[in-house]
């Protein structure tokens, strides 16, 4: 089982993309609740230079609402981590999967809800 719900754009810029990827994560029912530049969190912290990468936070309430009414300390695995990241060959995307990352919770109603969230993943990145 790999551990992401992958999509790559060839020759794409990363503004384009991003902003393709928030509207197919609102149009299935998730925000974005953390971003993060890494890109420029490294040349600030560490003055090293790197291809654009940008991590997108999302969650769709009522999912997550399901999840931590089922497991309370799922909360640490929260929000649903979407990146974005320059290659030589332009844009690749990387949902976290849901039941990946679940796998290890010996709770099989949370695991069903990890398979609709990854259901709705692939959508958003099949969406973009």
């Amino acid at each position: 089982m790999t551990y992401t719900i992958d999509r790559a754009f060839p020759g794409e810029t990363l503004p384009d993309i991003e902003s393709r990827t928030r509207k197919a994560l609102a149009d299935a029912g998730f925000g974005v609740l953390t971003e993060i530049d890494v890109r420029a969190t490294m040349k600030k912290k560490l003055d090293r230079d790197m291809p654009g990468y940008l991590i997108l936070g999302a969650c769709n309430p009522t999912m997550a609402w399901q999840a931590i009414g089922l497991e309370p300390k799922v909360g640490a695995m929260l929000p649903c981590n979407v990146i974005l990241r320059e290659t030589a060959n332009g844009i690749e995307v990387s949902a976290v999967d849901p039941q990946a990352s679940m796998a290890g919770i010996p709770n099989q109603e949370l695991l069903s809800v990890a398979a609709q969230v990854r259901e709705m993943l692939t959508k958003v990145v099949a969406a973009i």
